[in-house]
């Protein structure tokens, strides 16, 4: 057992405990920090020349604070240093051991983009949701969000990043990439994303997010016309499409009757497509992820990857459905 601090004793006799410290705790419960240590242990130095290394699930867990709070590397480590609740998520006291600094958590965080190695642990946890019925098959909901990128050019190069692109919604000029997802209709769940420019169509992607088995398709009014698609029909021929077109698309009936029975049909649509929005409320709300803080599609991809994984953990954990670290059976 651990030995108790002064700061642990004083901190035990709050009253209440921070919304963060639920959170981190409700987290270190619930991640299989075992597997994802053995995912990274075979890319990790070992040691053998120059400094013995840090500890692999110290640094999965300075990386994890990074990716929930978005944070900068420094910030991370100066908050660290600053709150109770992030020392004891990292299991540091500096009676016996520092903070990793900033620049090792670039490193560690450079092994895990150029390995996948936050794919492998998102493909992982979708198995282990899978295996243990915590989701479910037959339908799936596409959808995409936005993700901003600096749109400015004050740098060395002169320019944007080359990787991004634009699109125009609600009337609004964005410039970023795209998160397309493809959603459990039956948990909300995310099983599937792809990242691409903002520039890219979101009917383009749908067939990359969809699973192999799937029998309906959920999506808003920008996958009208997905049933067309050369790949839709060759890989889903029996695909069922329940897609929601615009209000105004809504034809004017003079008895208003027919009118009220496709808005009616419309509402039910929305009803199942509107599970995509949760993960999206958790990764932009709750994690804070709304604008990229790197170049490049395959650092974005990494960190989306560990979003999208976590994401999934809160929700079932949220909704009483996890509580302890999930396993593949």
């Amino acid at each position: 057992m651990k030995q108790q601090t002064f700061s642990d004793i004083e901190y035990s006799n709050r009253k209440r405990k921070t919304r963060r410290e639920e959170f981190l705790a409700m987290m270190d419960r619930i991640v299989p920090w075992d597997v994802f240590v053995g995912l990274v242990r075979p890319h990790y130095p070992t040691g053998e020349r120059g400094r013995p290394p840090i500890g692999i699930e110290i640094m999965l867990r300075m990386f994890f604070l990074q990716v929930w709070f978005s944070l900068s590397d420094e910030e991370v480590e100066d908050t660290i240093y600053d709150s109770y609740a992030f020392r004891t998520f990292m299991g540091i006291d500096f009676l016996s051991r520092q903070a990793p600094d900033a620049t090792t958590l670039c490193l560690f965080r450079q092994l895990l983009e150029e390995n996948s190695l936050t794919i492998a642990m998102f493909q992982y946890i979708n198995e282990a949701l899978d295996a243990n019925g915590l989701i479910m098959r037959g339908g799936s909901i596409a959808d995409a969000t936005i993700i901003n990128a600096p749109r400015s050019t004050k740098n060395q190069d002169r320019a944007r990043d080359p990787e991004m692109g634009s699109t125009k919604k609600n009337g609004n000029w964005h410039f970023g990439a795209k998160l397309h997802t493809g959603v459990d209709a039956g948990t909300g769940l995310i099983h599937s994303f792809e990242t691409t420019a903002a520039s890219v169509s979101d009917i383009a992607v749908a067939h990359d997010v969809l699973r192999p088995d799937d029998e309906v398709l959920y999506g808003d009014a920008g996958y009208v016309g997905v049933e067309k698609r050369d790949e839709m029909q060759e890989d889903y021929p029996e695909m069922q499409y329940q897609i929601n077109v615009k209000r105004s698309s809504i034809p004017k009936m003079s008895d208003g009757e027919k009118e009220r029975w496709a808005a009616f049909i419309e509402a039910r649509k929305s009803a199942v497509r509107n599970k995509v929005e949760h993960p999206f409320h958790v990764i932009k709300d709750i994690f804070g992820f709304r604008k990229t803080p790197y170049k490049g599609l395959i650092k974005l991809e990494a960190r989306l990857a560990a979003l999208c994984m976590s994401a999934n953990l809160f929700l079932c954990a949220r909704a009483g459905r996890l509580a302890k670290p999930l396993l593949c059976i």
